[in-house]
């Protein structure tokens, strides 16, 4: 099983270790598209910081996170896992799973990222802050820069098992499940119950839970139509059902009676 999440713009400080290390980390077919978009980082950072912040869309009460990543390549970096914080990932809380449910998890869990493209949990990256919307000036758009090592890379991370996607859509654009691949992809949408709409916000904790509860249970689901009732076993209200083609990815519902 491989579990697609999206990172989260809040994030932990870098360590004090050793910085990072790009050819340590996981998918190294995307090493050198990393290095291209760590690279551009780096010079928009450490040149106007007005246009950084503006290319970085952020607020002027976030300035501060332009000198991070100035320091990109000397900052102490640690796992992943530790670097995103958030919603999803408090309710994750990977820190907190027993020894065998992180070994799932590592093997499992693999993040979207503007800047890396994709890291396991356990890759140690320094914090950092760029969105896979962002626009570098010598790249363009970072979610179309992407699609080409991605799609190199990806099917092979996949495996032949379940690939359960619960990225958002600016992630979603950077790479999406083709042919076989998509016909073991599923897509998780949470509602709440009663009214039966789409809880935005809440939608990233009960995901949350749907990851910690998978790898804490050990359900190694082989395809959605397993993932479905792994879920209904695990307590979830799921609906779902096989699409009436091959190649395209199941939509399933988790429904929620109380919002939190």
């Amino acid at each position: 099983m491989l579990v697609l999440l999206p990172p989260s713009e809040g994030k932990a400080a870098s360590g004090r270790g050793a910085p990072l290390k790009l050819e340590s980390l996981s998918l190294p077919g995307l090493t050198a598209a990393r290095e291209a978009v760590l690279g551009e980082l780096v010079e928009l950072c450490v040149g106007d910081e007005d246009k950084a912040r503006e290319v970085l869309g952020l607020s002027e009460g976030l300035r501060g996170e332009i000198a991070k990543n100035v320091d990109l390549r000397t900052a102490g970096a640690r796992p992943a896992g530790q670097v995103y914080t958030g919603v999803l990932y408090d309710a994750l809380d990977l820190a907190s799973l027993d020894a065998a449910a992180k070994r799932r998890a590592a093997r499992s869990l693999l993040v979207f990222s503007g800047l890396w493209g994709a890291v396991r949990v356990t890759d140690r990256i320094p914090s950092y802050r760029c969105s896979m919307g962002v626009k570098l000036p010598g790249l363009g758009s970072l979610a179309t820069y992407w699609r080409a090592p991605m799609a190199e890379a990806l099917p092979e991370a996949a495996g032949a098992g379940l690939v359960l996607d619960l990225r958002s859509s600016a992630y979603t654009a950077a790479w999406k499940p083709q042919g076989e691949v998509a016909g073991r992809t599923a897509t998780v949408r949470v509602l709440h119950a009663p009214t039966r709409k789409v809880v935005s916000h809440f939608n990233k904790a009960t995901k949350g839970r749907i990851v910690r509860s998978l790898v804490s249970a050990g359900a190694v689901p082989s395809g959605p139509g397993e993932l479905v009732e792994a879920l209904r076993d695990l307590g979830y209200v799921v609906e779902g059902e096989a699409p009436k083609r091959p190649g395209v990815a199941w939509g399933l519902d988790v429904l929620v009676d109380e919002v939190h």
